[in-house]
């Protein structure tokens, strides 16, 4: 019988956020990047999102509806109010990208860091609850999150960022988790009625994400059958993996 203590639920959501970074490791083993393997991994990173917002929504309603669509307004009228912010900003230098690339990064990684909100909250109700189910939780957040982590290394490797920076920002954009995890654990009561906004609001931003960047970017290097395709391939990968691993 695991003890649970504050201690025992930060040792298990900063595990979750570590197993983020794991997401960038395939970029240790590849160089260069033609311009049509750019497009069709804006494409993946975009499959990988689509899938992981409608895990956030499917959770969000099974725990409270009407919670999860505010949310997900919320989320889109805070996702696109930062990108006319950010397009004012043209000097923008973030992970070694800078202009365009570098407002990209912004937003990719602002949307995932939102996500991580979300799933720290999640860790500590769930610790809350029992020991078990917290264990349980943690450990499907933490294999979740090496495809997020890929998702976000999709968008930066390919444009210039190095792996182990990449890397660096997968897993600062899940540091949310065990900063949130605690108090959540702490004040169970408290932290139940925000979790189904909390996941509507990261699926809300990163819905638009996907539409108003990343496929876009893809069809300027690849065609709109390819991108399709890889799309909808990453979106059932990560849907299966979900559904075959994380609820084994």
């Amino acid at each position: 019988m695991l003890e649970v203590n504050v201690w025992t639920v930060l040792l298990a959501a900063a595990i979750t956020a570590v197993a983020t970074g794991c997401g960038a490791l395939p970029f240790f083993f590849v160089r260069r990047i033609p311009e049509r393997a750019l497009g069709l991994a804006n494409a993946a990173a975009a499959g990988l999102m689509l899938a992981a917002s409608h895990g956030l929504i499917a959770e969000g309603f099974a725990a409270e509806p009407d919670r999860t669509l505010g949310g997900i307004l919320l989320g889109l009228v805070l996702i696109v109010a930062a990108n006319r912010l950010l397009r004012r900003h043209q000097d923008l230098d973030v992970a070694e990208l800078s202009g365009a690339d570098a407002r990209k990064a912004v937003l990719i990684l602002g949307v995932m860091t939102a996500h991580s909100f979300a799933e720290g909250v999640g860790v500590g109700v769930a610790f809350g609850d029992s020991d078990r189910l917290g264990l349980f939780i943690a450990v499907a957040i933490a294999i979740h999150n090496i495809p997020e982590g890929l998702a976000i290394s999709l968008v930066l490797v390919p444009r210039g960022t190095p792996p182990w920076k990449a890397a660096g920002w997968s897993i600062f954009s899940s540091l949310p988790q065990p900063l949130m995890a605690i108090p959540a654990f702490l004040f169970v009561l408290a932290f139940q009625p925000f979790l189904p906004v909390g996941l509507g609001l990261a699926a809300g931003a990163m819905l638009w994400m996907i539409f108003a960047e990343l496929v876009p970017d893809a069809l300027k290097h690849a065609s709109g059958a390819a991108v399709g395709a890889t799309v909808a391939l990453a979106f059932t990968a990560l849907l299966a993996f979900q559904h075959y691993v994380l609820h084994l």
